[in-house]
């Protein structure tokens, strides 16, 4: 199709993909709010009814990492598109479920849609974006992210009024058909795929079990007690399922998960210090309306205070990805969770408005800087065929850091509150929370500016840099690789983005197998005369 060959078929992709980025973000918070209202016209108890929130983050959690893997095979297009429908069917089940029961089901139909959409999310902008651009791209993604996490709690608010708590599900159905749409027809094929081969259905089920386990210990054990026996067996259950799945998947010819995806530094940094931010993130989202409440304040004004959070996020990550390039990722990650961590001690030691609204706001900064250069980082980082693991396993952090910052805060609140009820014990419970939020951020900054001065020292020591790789793993001293890639310099610096994913392409072709170095040198077996042909014309 001819759109797709335009000069911004990239932001087209990106467009695309937000849609199921804002969608996703805004069904979660919108349905927490509705939660109480749910429970009381389907005569169930707040037990029953939390497992309306906690079935759809169970799936999504256990399942995106195995669908990523899935789509790597068959297509992400294919997934995602797919993936609209699945969510936007269970979204109208939702809304027309006559009982809970039914409801749960139509959850779990639904969280598997919002599997299908966050697994492929990351690698399809991955791998549409040019160079040079994947951090603005990731940018504006996590803006719209952030702008559906803010806008929740008030468009939830006024559904809730006009509609009741099944219009919540009900205005998924516009949204669902316009991103079915755009998709069929704007994003592209997946140009690296790996095969398919056999399945492995044990490791499969051996990762939902390692997800879940710790996952449903750390949603129930607030209500049910971190002491009781059947929330400390699952806990155990997913320990040793986590332990399982490492040992078969170094062991099997066709794992789910190959560990030499996991290798590469920036992977495994990145996944840790992006746990880290979900936790700071969403435990601040969970415990700042408790100590409001307490303070008397209104609904309304409690939503619009905690909205200041997410659209500083949103303003900040489309500005952090456009200063990817130029400054770097390791300025932008480490900075950014050093800056959030300042927000939350702000919050911590100065109760008054002003205070936690600057503090929000420096939070939202922070934490907004460090997203797209994270993701970024991890996605380019990620060998060509495995982005769809990749970004399964992306995502499947930002759910365990909302289930670990949720409950860490919800402990410490309630341990540092007591049984008092005055305005005196919720702030004593907000700075404990927030304290203990902001710790392991500044841990983990201070840890990524070590890292990275003793990274340069060490280049510094050897007297000369490391052999410059591509994305995709060739060699710099590589003449086919050489030659691509004064090529494509030559038409970047141009602002021609669309003709460079044509040297992408090549490298990705080229580098699809690894190979020694000796082999590399002597040249890759890739036609190489269109490229000098354009080179030469250029």
């Amino acid at each position: 199709m001819g759109v797709r060959r335009s000069p911004r078929a990239h932001w087209y992709v990106v467009g695309t993909v937000c849609i199921g980025a804002f969608m996703g973000q805004l069904d979660a918070s919108i349905v927490t709010l509705a939660l109480p209202r749910l429970g009381r016209e389907l005569h169930a108890s707040a037990g029953a009814v939390e497992w309306v929130a906690l079935a759809y983050l169970l799936v999504l959690v256990a399942t995106v990492t195995t669908v990523g893997r899935f789509a790597d095979a068959v297509g992400r297009k294919l997934l995602y598109v797919y993936g609209f429908g699945v969510f936007t069917a269970g979204s109208v089940l939702c809304g027309l479920a006559p009982a809970l029961w039914v409801l749960l089901v139509a959850r779990v139909l639904q969280a598997l849609g919002a599997a299908m959409l966050q697994a492929n999310s990351v690698a399809l902008i991955t791998e549409a974006m040019p160079r040079p651009l994947l951090g603005r791209g990731l940018g504006v993604q996590g803006a719209a992210q952030a702008l559906g996490l803010a806008l929740g709690p008030a468009v939830g608010g006024a559904l809730l009024a006009l509609g009741g708590w099944r219009l919540i599900f009900l205005v998924n159905l516009p949204a669902g058909a316009l991103g079915l749409s755009l998709g069929r027809f704007l994003l592209p094929r997946s140009r690296s795929r790996r095969a398919v081969g056999e399945r492995d259905r044990l490791g499969a089920v051996l990762l939902a079990l390692a997800a879940a386990g710790p996952l449903l210990y750390l949603s129930l054990a607030a209500r049910a007690g971190y002491a009781n026996r059947l929330l400390l067996a699952l806990l155990a259950a997913g320990v040793f399922a986590a332990i399982a799945l490492v040992r078969r998947e170094r062991r099997v010819d066709a794992p789910l998960i190959e560990p030499s995806i996991l290798r590469p530094r920036a992977i495994r940094i990145g996944l840790g210090s992006g746990l880290v931010s979900y936790l700071a993130l969403f435990g601040t989202l969970f415990v700042v309306p408790y100590y409001l409440t307490a303070k008397h304040v209104g609904a309304a004004l409690v939503g619009l205070q905690l909205a200041v959070l997410p659209v500083a996020i949103g303003i900040a990550a489309p500005i952090a990805g456009r200063l990817l390039k130029p400054v770097g990722e390791r300025p932008l990650t480490a900075g950014g969770l050093l800056v959030a961590a300042a927000g939350l001690l702000e919050i911590a030691l100065r109760h008054d408005t002003t205070g936690l609204l600057a503090g929000l706001a420096l939070a939202g900064v922070g934490l907004g800087a460090f997203t797209p250069a994270n993701n970024a980082t991890i996605m380019s980082a990620s060998p060509a065929g495995h982005t769809g693991t990749v970004s399964g396993i992306l995502n499947m952090t930002r759910g365990t850091g909302t289930a670990l910052g949720v409950a860490l805060a919800s402990a410490l609140y309630a341990m540092a509150t007591g049984a008092s009820a005055t305005v005196a014990g919720a702030a004593n419970g907000l700075t404990v929370a927030l304290a203990a939020l902001a710790a392991p951020a500044v841990l983990v900054g201070i840890g990524l500016v070590l890292d990275a001065g003793a990274s340069c020292a060490g280049r510094r020591e050897r007297g000369h840099a490391p052999p410059h790789r591509s994305p995709r793993g060739a060699i710099a001293g590589d003449s086919s690789f050489a030659v691509r890639s004064a090529a494509r310099r030559r038409v970047e610096a141009r602002g021609d983005y669309s003709r460079t994913l044509a040297y992408d392409r090549e490298s990705a072709i080229a580098s699809r197998t690894e190979r020694p170095r000796s082999a590399a040198i002597t040249g890759i077996a890739v036609d190489h005369r269109a490229l000098l042909t354009t080179a030469a014309a250029d």
